[in-house]
């Protein structure tokens, strides 16, 4: 039984968390004053999405939902740095779209081959060896590590086609794929037999080549979830050129002029700028037609459309190198296959800071620690003036330095969080 297309999958992932600084001092016969010499704490591990040619689904994401990285190695004396968390690498499809689970926003899009950090690790804390000044040669305070950024996401694969084709079921996409590529998709006399999206690699004359796909199970309500259409429609999505195959042998009875209206109807319900792409209209099964007067009719509805009309049998080889010649010809002329820009802004996250502040003086360092400070600094960029100006605001509001002054502190006093040292301004 082969394994079910997974084309979407929600996922937590969170990145480890920075190693702590050490206190430590150089002990050694003969060295009177060795001075500190605790290492860093070390960096925590991202999380690293890249892509893998060999997947064609998510279906590795379909019963595992978290991932966490490795957590950074606390440091040691010596000036010792700790060891670095492991990377976790997450693989997935060429093609995927790495989403925010709350807001929908795209993050990434995983067209291209470069990794993308999809959550950074936590920075080391340091350790004494950084607080030692001439006038605080024994400091007897590290840092702690920062704690791993932790993210829900939504990972939707689009299938990256040069050629869709579209179409009720049982029209002959299948068959039209397999005789003009090398895919071996499911072909039998019913309805639903693609219950996956099938590529293959079309070879043209000239060296030239492209990708179609067969996109399954559109019919009649699709856009709105009824059959299978809701959950591939998404595929169609980076194709540059439709082809509508149309069934015109008459054998089971259906209209093929309403039936091409139904298929655009969908396609614009999901997606207006979808239908309004470059198409190209198959009339399928002419071999076995029963009433020349269906070709006739679907003929005029299209080319009254501006649109251009094929004659084919797939299942006889027929007209299909002609089809596979104007898709080429269309197809350079054509932009690019889509890659979707990001749109995810990062948000300062909401932090609470009515928690406990601890506080201790050390030769003129004041050293502040509290849990919610640790979220605070994680998440500010101090290369950006903004960013610095939002940390200072919620440093302010939270009543820090109120109590910093309550218990004497001085202008020109330091002031040490984690990794920041800062001189004290009123």
């Amino acid at each position: 039984m082969a394994a079910p297309f997974v084309d979407t999958a929600k996922i937590t992932v969170r990145s480890g968390n920075g190693g702590n600084g050490v206190v430590s001092f150089h002990r050694e016969k003969y060295v009177a004053a060795g001075g500190p010499d605790g290492g860093d704490g070390g960096r925590g591990g991202n999380i690293v999405v890249e892509v893998n040619d060999h997947m064609s689904t998510l279906m590795d994401f379909r019963y595992k939902r978290k991932y966490v990285a490795g957590n950074g190695g606390d440091g040691s004396g010596k000036r010792c740095t700790g060891r670095d968390g492991e990377d976790l690498v997450l693989k997935v499809p060429r093609g995927t779209i790495i989403r925010d689970a709350e807001t929908r926003e795209i993050i990434r899009d995983m067209s291209d081959d470069r990794p993308f950090i999809l959550c950074k690790g936590g920075r080391g804390g340091w350790g004494n060896k950084h607080f030692a000044t001439p006038t605080r040669q024994v400091p007897r305070f590290a840092k702690a590590g920062l704690p791993g950024e932790s993210r829900d996401v939504v990972l939707e694969l689009k299938l990256l086609a040069d050629v869709g084709l579209v179409g009720f079921p049982n029209v002959g996409k299948s068959t039209l794929l397999s005789v003009v590529s090398r895919a071996q998709p499911k072909i039998a006399n019913y309805h639903f037999t693609t219950l996956f999206p099938n590529l293959g690699v079309v070879y043209v004359e000239d060296g030239m080549s492209f990708v179609m796909a067969d996109i399954p199970g559109i019919i009649e309500g699709a856009a709105e979830g009824a059959g299978l259409g809701h959950d591939f429609l998404r595929h169609i999505d980076r194709c540059r050129l439709l082809v509508h195959v149309v069934d015109v042998s008459g054998s089971e009875g259906r209209d093929p002029v309403a039936d091409f209206e139904a298929i655009n109807e969908e396609l614009a319900q999901y997606s207006p700028e979808l239908a309004g792409r470059k198409m190209l209209v198959v009339a399928n099964k002419v071999d076995i037609m029963e009433d020349p007067v269906l070709l006739d009719k679907l003929r005029a509805h299209v080319e009254g459309k501006g649109l251009e009309l094929f004659e084919m049998s797939a299942a006889a080889h027929q007209g299909t190198q002609e089809l596979i010649k104007r898709c080429a010809q269309e197809l350079a002329q054509l932009p690019p296959v889509v890659v979707y820009e990001p749109t995810y802004v990062e948000r300062p996250p909401e932090v609470d800071t009515e928690g406990e502040v601890n506080i201790q003086e050390f030769d003129g360092t004041w050293v502040v620690d509290a849990p919610w400070l640790q979220r605070l600094i994680a998440n500010v960029n101090f290369s950006d003036y903004e960013s610095r100006n939002w940390f200072d605001q919620k440093l302010r509001q939270s009543g820090l330095f109120d109590k910093l002054e309550e218990m004497g502190i001085k202008d020109g006093d330091i002031v040490s969080m984690y990794d920041l040292e800062f001189e004290y301004q009123r």
